[in-house]
């Protein structure tokens, strides 16, 4: 790997033992093409390190919290765009070359379109709300594969060190310098939040947090909801 690669992929993992090595596997032939895995973990308990590190371009352990798992690595990173990826997330074919086509324009940075994985019947329902609210909107989640220029990420101040609505903050702060680039490639994301705790439950859920935030509610006042209900 050069010291400065294409593009780094900045993972924020917490016990995910069980979906790291689904992940990074078909990463790993990505390094060809000057593509580089930044693994940051918050501390895991399982065995997320060990099933990792081999695999992994960086591999770096930081205070938990994803936003501050992101700034840790995004410090890390070589590359001249980052994408911040959940470990439960699979991105399209030849993503790599999407993300540099959209950041070749004006747009400074972007996202994909969202496909749930899984048996409910409702998550092809969300993904697709999801989708055409993040296109009207402007305003992007983590679950779709953020993308970004290292300019847009510094001039944006980095995400917030706030414990939830980081993404949502992120994008604000982003669409002040450009538009997003809304990409209609899916990554796939793993519906487990939506079966485990119920599909209409965890939708009203999200609505309600999201308009509490958009009120002007704290994002700390917010975790303490989430973390009660869940």
């Amino acid at each position: 790997m050069p010291d400065t690669a294409r593009l780094s992929i900045v993972i924020p993992t917490l016990n995910e033992a069980a979906t790291i090595e689904k992940l990074l596997i078909p990463l790993r032939q990505w390094r060809l093409n000057a593509v580089e895995t930044v693994v940051v973990d918050g501390g895991s308990h399982d065995d997320t390190l060990a099933r990792a590190r081999p695999l992994a371009s960086t591999l770096i352990v930081s205070a938990p919290s994803r936003a501050r798992q992101m700034n840790a690595g995004a410090r890390e990173a070589r590359g001249h765009h980052l994408l911040f990826l959940h470990a439960d997330t699979r991105l399209p074919r030849g993503a790599d070359r999407l993300i540099a086509s959209a950041l070749s324009s004006k747009q400074c940075w972007g996202r994909f379109d969202v496909r749930l994985e899984g048996r409910h019947p409702l998550l092809p329902v969300i993904a697709t709300a999801m989708n055409l609210r993040s296109r009207l909107t402007g305003i992007a989640t983590g679950d779709q594969g953020l993308f970004m220029t290292r300019e847009a990420f510094d001039a944006a101040g980095g995400f917030p060190d706030q414990p939830l609505m980081e993404d949502i903050e992120m994008s604000r702060r982003l669409k002040r310098l450009s538009p997003p680039a809304c990409l209609r490639e899916r990554v796939t994301t793993s519906g487990r939040r939506w079966e485990r705790e119920g599909a209409w439950r965890t939708l009203l859920l999200m609505w309600r947090l999201r308009w509490r935030y958009w009120r002007g509610a704290s994002a700390d006042e917010l975790a303490r909801v989430y973390r009660h209900v869940r």
